[in-house]
Order: C-alpha cells, then structure tokens, then sequence
C-alpha cells in the first residue's frame, strides 16, 4: 500500500496494548480508525484521548468471539466511513499457565474463540468487501513468536493456527489475482496488559485452571517482569504501519528470536525431535526456579532428619 493518508482502518483488541498502539500509529500516518474492543470503559477512554488530539476514529463495543458482533462492526465501519481500506484482527487472551492435559474445556474454548476464531470472524465479515471495493487494501493478523516456536501450549496452538491461517490466505489472494494484501504479526514480548485478560473472561467460560505452588508464582511474576521491560505498544504499531507500507507478509519486532525459529526449521527439515531452547530472558527465571528447588530440598531434607 503506497499511501495511507485518509484510509479507514479497522482495530480490534483497539483499546489498550498492541491494538491501542497500532490505532496511535495509524492516526498519526493520517488515517482514520475504527476501535473495536470488549472492555467498553477502556475503549471510550482510548477513543477519547484519540479524538482530544484531533484524530478522525469511531468505537465500536465486540467481542471478536462472537461472529455476529463482528458483523456488526463491518456494517458500522461502512455506514460511517463507506470502506474499509486495513483491517487488523487484534484482539487476544492468554489464560494462566498450566500443563495442557489439566486445562480445563473452558478454557481452551474462550482462548480458541478470541484468538482463532475472533481473526476468522474478522476475515469473514471484512474481506469480501475489501475484495469488491477493488482498491488496495491490507489486513493484519496478530499471531506471537509462540507462533513460531513451540511455548505456551494453549495459547501457542491458537497462534500457530493464526500464522498458518494468513500463510494460507495469502496464497489463495495471490492466486487468484486479487488486490487485498495479508500479513501476520509475531512479536516477542511487548508491554501489554495481556497476563490480566481473564477480566474479560465471560461468564459463559468460568471454569479457569489455576496453577498453584511457589513455582507457579514465581513463573507468573517472571512473565509480568518480561512484559513490563517488552517493546512499547507504539512500537509494534510503528512497525505494523511500515510493513503494511512494504507489503510485507511476516512482521518481526524482536529479532532475538531468530536463532529459535531457525532451529526449529532445522529440527522439520532434519526429521530432528523438537529442540527445547529458552527463550530470550528465560535464563533468570531458570536461575529462581533452580534456587527454588534448591530451598525445597533442603526444606526435605531438614524435616527427614528431624
């Protein structure tokens, strides 16, 4: 996409994080935005704050799990603005780490619903428009570097299923000659609320795993540490915003990572079993966790000699 001065963008996930950052991004190129979120008190404020610096945006209140919701957001993005010109399916959830075998149903269906079927739905609703305007246009799908090397089972299998889903789509519009453009976003970690998503979690879902014991809270407070010190929300925008101008398909903000994906892709072509690799900043969490053990065995210890 050569220009995107006074293109419509449409956001989900829009009012905080990664989302929130990438709509910055776009009203700063000279855009105009639809913000999509849940979280409707989040949402008016981003709104708000957007509208107060004089950018041109409209929220809408989805849930991106919700396929007729979603819908809804189409058709109010072409009542208000009468195209649709990017689209950046956005919206995710994480669910607290526990081994996938213990998760609970509920859990796997709220995380696969957002995160999956929340880019499908977005798809589904959006892109034959886009197709029929006949004009340039892009969509943008957040997947995560757990997309691209195994981590973080639950939400790794939603994020691998995103970045298959665009490779796909991809091709299908490259063969078939038409002007939409894809490409999927896999960033490492970024400072988002994101470990907090579970106060978004519908009653319908309640059942949440709940990993217990001391490793778990420090595996929890590790995470929070990676996130707080990640790239800024506007960062990733900026590089969204760059790529969509590139037509470019993958987008990688953290290049840190690069030794991991070329080791599992050596793993595939080599027939190799998969490789455990910690991942950027794991090394302290592995230093607490063996002091951990270390503290648990002596505790063991002191109370089989006593």
């Amino acid at each position: 996409m050569k220009d995107v001065k006074n293109k419509i963008a449409v956001v989900t996930g829009a009012a905080s994080g990664i989302g929130r950052g990438m709509a910055e991004a776009f009203v700063a190129a000279g855009m105009k935005v639809v913000l999509a979120d849940i979280e409707q008190a989040a949402l008016e404020e981003t709104a708000r704050s957007l509208l107060a610096a004089g950018a041109d945006v409209h929220s809408v209140v989805t849930d991106v799990s919700k396929a007729d919701q979603v819908e809804n957001l189409a058709k109010r993005t072409l009542e208000k603005y009468g195209a649709v010109h990017i689209l950046c399916n956005n919206a995710g959830v994480s669910v607290r780490s526990s081994p996938s075998w213990s998760s609970s149903l509920d859990d796997w269906q709220w995380i696969l619903g957002v995160n999956l079927m929340g880019v499908v739905h977005g798809i589904h609703a959006f892109l034959p428009s886009m197709i029929k305007q006949d004009t340039e246009a892009h969509i943008v799908n957040t997947a995560s570097m757990a997309g691209l090397i195994a981590n973080m089972t639950l939400y790794g299998t939603t994020k691998f299923a995103v970045v298959g889903l665009s490779e796909s789509l991809y091709l299908e519009l490259k063969r078939a000659r038409l002007r939409p453009n894809i490409s999927v976003l896999c960033p490492g970690f970024v400072d988002t609320n994101i470990l907090n998503a579970h106060r978004n979690r519908p009653t319908e879902f309640p059942e949440q795993s709940q990993p217990e014991g001391p490793a778990a809270n420090v595996i929890s407070e590790w995470m929070a540490e990676q996130l707080k010190q990640g790239l800024s929300p506007r960062a990733v925008g900026d590089h969204v915003l760059a790529a969509i101008l590139e037509d470019r398909f993958y987008i990688l903000t953290h290049p840190e990572y690069q030794p991991l994906i070329e080791r599992r892709m050596k793993d595939i072509l080599s027939c190799n079993n998969p490789t455990a690799m910690p991942i950027p900043g794991m090394e302290s969490l592995m230093r607490k966790l063996d002091a951990l053990n270390v503290t648990a065995n002596r505790r063991e210890r002191h109370d089989e000699d006593t």
